[in-house]
């Protein structure tokens, strides 16, 4: 089966969704203490991105291992209407031809919207680029302050699978690597939305 070019992926139930961040030590502690973020450490005026996609969180960090800013993976399960408040207040980094009226338009959406798109090549377990792409939303403003007071229902570590799943790759045992990740179902939203997101599941 064709994947769509642009499709959300996620592991979700009727009323969460799950995205994943990499962190430090001490954001991640102190997240996991409190069951969201808390600042300090973590900084409510920057740009947070949240990724539902693991093997793409999995290339963003290297596998935990790229740096001690990414050495921890989280996995935060946010509720359902959260999530789509933050598509549905959103402007793509990037103009795709047709969603926009012109350039301008494009660019002063861009400039009030709170959240930010980004469709990024999807990647398999040895981290190569797919045909398909994987969403990334940038919070800011008022949308990271819902993020962290509002919408975050639960936050788990996943380190330590990442670092299993990892351990198989590296032993090319591919088949028993891909047993292990998480099974990320399509998720689809309304079919203006969708389109407004340039996606095509509608």
């Amino acid at each position: 089966m064709t994947i769509p070019v642009r499709q959300i992926r996620a592991v979700y139930d009727d009323k969460t969704i799950r995205v994943y961040q990499a962190y430090s030590d001490a954001i991640a502690d102190s997240a996991l203490e409190h069951g969201t973020f808390k600042s300090p450490p973590f900084k409510m005026e920057r740009m947070t991105w949240i990724k539902p996609s693991f093997l793409w969180m999995m290339y963003r960090s290297g596998w935990g291992k790229k740096d001690s800013g990414q050495k921890r993976i989280l996995a935060i399960d946010i509720t359902r209407e959260g999530f789509e408040w933050a598509l549905e207040h959103s402007c793509l980094s990037h103009c795709l031809n047709g969603n926009y009226a012109s350039k301008e338009e494009w660019q002063a959406i861009k400039n009030t919207s709170p959240v930010r798109i980004q469709w990024d090549p999807e990647r398999d377990l040895l981290l190569q680029p797919l045909e398909h792409r994987a969403i990334q939303i940038g919070l800011s403003r008022e949308a990271v302050k819902l993020y962290v007071n509002e919408w975050i229902q639960n936050i788990t570590e996943v380190t330590e699978t990442a670092a299993e799943i990892y351990s198989l790759v590296k032993q090319n045992q591919l088949e028993a690597a891909k047993h292990r990740l998480p099974v990320e179902a399509p998720y689809n939203v309304c079919n203006k939305l969708a389109e407004t997101l340039g996606m095509d599941n509608y």
